[in-house]
């Protein structure tokens, strides 16, 4: 099963400076501290892998955005559509919707920067790029583009690196403008119209949909709760439609998607009440339950045994 992997910018410094042959400190951007956020910019070929330059990169939700420019064939595949690139690519990648992104030829080139939410916010309690059409669950921000386009996009990237090796006092702020017009680009542009659904997309929605089920657990903290409870929730994390995510589900597996949620949940709360010590309020709003009543009920339901009755 493909999975979907949490990746940190610390894991992706591992896997760049192994990549590069270089230290993680010589590769981190000058002048950056804390209260910036985090921004950095690399050279797609260098950090290809030098023998299989056409190795695929597995689906991924990370903790960070990203946004490439990629010249050769690619294709870039969601729970539900795989988008073919013949030639240049624009690429914008957000923590909430997971992606795979598969080169198709050895000839492969172009610049991609990371960053973090926290690089654009002025006002913590604002987020805008969530805001943003571009980054919104729902969408495919793949941009199928021409070579004129390409080549305006990569000086604006050249840019972005002679700012960040430089030693102007401000320069995050101007590399910040540069960001923000890559992000108009990508508002302007029109989806990619070569879009297909792939044969194996319905197993593909089944596998990330159980990665996304599993990464829940197991619950190890009364202060740990569950996030995802219904199938909708599910659903906007796939960038998806819960209807489409639930058609998959059943013809699967021949259940539903309510019925695979409560059946995780149940094989959880049956390990609490057997393996600790906390009381049942404690693991019913571990579980997402508001009140206790509602999750005795629905665990009576499940097993014919109110919960203290199993535990017992």
């Amino acid at each position: 099963m493909e999975k979907i992997t949490r990746t940190s910018l610390d894991d992706f410094y591992r896997e760049i400076s192994a990549k590069l042959g270089k230290d993680i400190e010589s590769i981190f951007p000058k002048g950056l501290h804390k209260d910036i956020g985090h921004f950095n910019v690399f050279d797609i070929a260098q950090t290809l892998d030098k023998v299989k330059r056409t190795s695929e990169m597995p689906y991924n939700r990370r903790k960070y955005y990203k946004i490439s420019l990629i010249r050769g064939k690619n294709r870039a595949e969601y729970a539900d559509r795989i988008i073919q690139i013949k030639k240049n690519a624009l690429l914008f990648a957000t923590p909430k919707v997971p992606y795979n992104w598969v080169p198709e030829d050895a000839d492969q080139s172009g610049s991609f920067c990371v960053f973090t939410d926290e690089f654009f916010i002025k006002n913590k309690s604002q987020n805008m790029l969530e805001d943003l059409p571009l980054f919104q669950p729902g969408g495919y921000p793949v941009f199928e583009i021409d070579d004129e386009l390409a080549d305006e996009i990569e000086i604006l990237f050249s840019k972005i690196k002679k700012e960040i090796d430089s030693d102007y006092l401000f320069k995050y702020d101007l590399i910040r403008n540069y960001v923000l017009e890559l992000i108009h680009y990508g508002q302007k542009l029109q989806p990619a119209a070569n879009i297909s659904t792939s044969q194996n997309a319905s197993m593909r929605v089944v596998s990330l949909f159980v990665e996304l089920l599993e990464r829940q657990f197991p619950i190890e903290s009364p202060d740990q709760r569950l996030q995802m409870k219904v199938a909708k929730d599910y659903a906007d994390r796939l960038s998806i439609h819960v209807n489409y995510l639930n058609k998959n589900l059943k013809e699967n597996t021949g259940k539903t998607t309510t019925e695979l949620i409560a059946d995780r949940i149940i094989q959880e709360a049956k390990i609490l009440l057997k393996q600790t010590k906390w009381n049942v309020s404690e693991i019913s709003y571990a579980l997402g339950f508001e009140e206790i009543a509602h999750f005795s009920n629905f665990f009576k339901k499940k097993t014919s045994l109110a919960p203290l009755e199993f535990r017992a």
